[in-house]
């Protein structure tokens, strides 16, 4: 089988085989499918920096150190430059507008002192869960804001990081309306110049985890709503028909699953009754 070019300074080698072994390994952990129109091109680019780090002669060693290392480490840090984590504050807006106008009314009405719990479950460098704790703070009577506890998780453990330090460029956060801006961020100075940082009173509403969806069994908590938005796009039928049975067990009796708009339910089995584009909601049993 010839090599494939690749450009590092390094010359590490790479064959077809190779990158079918990457490939077999991302799915078993993660259970994203690396698709075979990008499979090649997108692997060799995401891991030229790690191979030119590690000075390795080929791929096919550096898949070997990946295999070998217990800890686990290198297989994150493999992970972690595989996973795609584009994302936006208030991505997909009519969410947030149903979660303001459908969901919090019904949560206000039954019990006022109980947690309002939610999962925004792939929610990569944090700007969904952030989305989502100024959406309840701007919809909650200010005696109510203590209610929300907010769970955020992703597979990337460098995407969890940049979301709990939830300092982003001026210029990911220009098209958030200005009085969201003004009440629920602060503009760097100095050094963090060109900089927004989420205000404290918000990012203590948010407990981020770094979790693998494929792996999780019970986390103990139900939520009344979870966000798994563009990450299904990412997995097989077997794989979403297990992601979507551990996500409908953490759901409370008639709580909510949102799904990106390009995405759908089809194919799998679930309890689900369509609410509205990408929402879903649970039934009582």
């Amino acid at each position: 089988m010839p090599a494939l070019a690749l450009r590092t300074e390094s010359s590490a080698r790479v064959t077809r085989a190779d990158l079918e072994k990457i490939a077999q390994l991302v799915y078993a952990h993660s259970g994203i499918a690396l698709r075979p129109d990008m499979k090649e091109a997108m692997i060799v680019a995401r891991l030229q920096k790690r191979l030119r780090q590690g000075r390795f002669a080929s791929l096919a060693d550096y898949l070997q150190v990946v295999q070998a290392d217990r800890s686990g480490a290198e297989l994150r840090s493999l992970l972690d430059a595989l996973t795609t984590n584009h994302t936006a504050f208030l991505r997909e807006p009519e969410h947030f507008e149903y979660l303001s106008d459908h969901i919090v009314p019904t949560l206000t009405a039954a019990r006022r002192h109980d947690p309002i719990l939610g999962w925004s479950a792939a929610c990569a460098t944090g700007e969904e869960a952030y989305s989502i704790a100024t959406t309840l703070l701007e919809r909650l009577p200010a005696a109510e804001h203590g209610r929300i506890r907010l769970l955020a998780s992703d597979l990337s453990s460098l995407a969890v990081e940049t979301a709990d330090n939830a300092v982003y460029p001026m210029d990911r956060v220009t098209h958030i309306p200005v009085h969201l801006l003004r009440r629920y961020f602060e503009r760097g100075v100095g050094q963090q110049a060109g900089t927004a940082r989420v205000k404290r009173s918000v990012r203590e509403l948010v407990e981020f985890r770094r979790l693998n969806l494929m792996e999780i069994d019970d986390l103990g908590l139900t939520f009344h709503f979870i966000f798994c938005r563009n990450a299904m796009i990412y997995f097989d039928r077997a794989a979403r028909q297990h992601v979507v049975t551990m996500l409908t067990r953490h759901l409370a009796p008639n709580g909510f699953l949102f799904l990106s708009r390009c995405e759908s339910l089809g194919e799998i089995n679930h309890s689900f009754v369509w609410r509205a584009a990408g929402v879903y909601q649970r039934g009582e049993s």
